[in-house]
């Protein structure tokens, strides 16, 4: 009588458990749904397809691309919207296969970013396909995104002769916020990183970049002064980004809508800084669809629906084909000032 008694009521906390889990699941989901309803209603997102970016996927050339070659990163940041969903990086011959592949293609540009670009094989990995994009495809253009903090002199004196634009992320001037949003790590001084690297640059003949992305924590932040002493050649300022399944929903692995700013908001940061003649600003609309992305299997990131979906690896399709569904408004890339001076040779570096 004690056993049944035993029995029904392990049967009934466990029928309990798994429907409380279902409850809980359902709400996680219908939170998601709702703030992507609302950031609509705000026109902050949007998936609403151009027909005419369809249309003419066919006729699209490569001329700049970003290679996403890992997704691993020892930073944070709390809005990140290419997440370290797996570890997954290409051997090195098969990644320059594809490069070439690009090159054949109509590539000028190539821009090697992550997760953080320098951890993978401490920095040896990207320094070898720069070294390959410059030496032997003659890219006009090779640049990386990073967050700076594993970037060593000794990898200038390795591979900087062949980079034409390091872009370091940077959000705040102020350390504490940089330690709100995750950029950090450690003891490490993000800002005090950041002016070592600038002079790097200097010392290598590197042209030197900021990326920003304006969030909650920081747009209320003034950074005229410091941008003007650093003096980037170009300060990409971005509007923080939701993409379902890597910074918002039940597959993400961040949650970025703590950082989500609205475009008059993100106006009147612009509108603060108007003076900084490097500052290029994106706001969520411009930078969608405006970018040809590569994963780390070389597929193309499809984000017009809010997600990135990928097509098929251009190491086994070619790109011609996988570019018809990379979503790429080409139109908006232009328009944008995506294509710009970008190789060091004509930049004039005179510092």
């Amino acid at each position: 009588m004690v056993s049944l008694l035993m029995i029904t009521m392990i049967w009934m906390v466990t029928s309990f458990w798994r429907n409380m889990k279902l409850i809980l699941t359902t709400l996680k989901m219908f939170y998601c749904w709702s703030l992507l309803e609302i950031l609509r209603s705000r026109k902050i997102f949007s998936t609403k397809i151009n027909p005419a970016v369809v249309e003419d996927q066919s006729n699209v050339t490569p001329t700049s691309v970003n290679y996403h070659f890992t997704r691993q990163c020892n930073y944070k940041c709390g809005f990140c919207f290419h997440t370290a969903k797996t570890s997954f990086v290409l051997p090195l011959e098969e990644a320059k296969k594809g490069l070439s592949l690009l090159k054949a293609a109509g590539m000028e540009k190539i821009n090697f970013s992550g997760g953080e670009p320098f951890l993978h094989d401490r920095g040896i990995f990207v320094g070898k396909l720069v070294q390959f994009c410059k030496e032997e495809l003659k890219l006009p253009s090779v640049s990386i995104v990073s967050n700076g903090s594993l970037i060593t002199e000794r990898w200038f004196k390795s591979y900087g002769e062949h980079l034409d634009i390091l872009a370091v992320s940077c959000d705040s001037f102020n350390e504490d916020v940089n330690k709100l949003i995750g950029r950090g790590q450690g003891k490490k001084n993000h800002v005090e990183n950041l002016i070592k690297i600038r002079k790097w640059c200097c010392d290598y003949n590197v042209a030197f970049k900021i990326n920003s992305v304006i969030n909650t924590y920081n747009v209320d932040e003034d950074m005229n002064k410091e941008i003007m002493q650093i003096n980037p050649v170009r300060w990409k300022v971005f509007q923080c980004l939701i993409i379902q399944g890597e910074n918002c929903g039940e597959d993400a692995l961040r949650h970025a809508e703590q950082f989500v700013i609205s475009e008059k908001q993100f106006s009147e940061f612009l509108d603060h800084h108007k003076n900084i003649k490097c500052l290029v600003p994106e706001s969520n609309q411009q930078m969608r669809d405006s970018y040809l992305i590569l994963d780390e299997y070389m597929r193309f990131l499809d984000c017009r629906e809010g997600r990135k979906d990928p097509s098929k690896s251009i190491l086994d399709v070619g790109v011609e084909n996988a570019i018809k569904f990379s979503g790429f408004d080409e139109k908006m890339f232009f328009k944008r000032g995506g294509k710009y001076v970008w190789s060091k040779s004509d930049l004039n570096l005179d510092w």
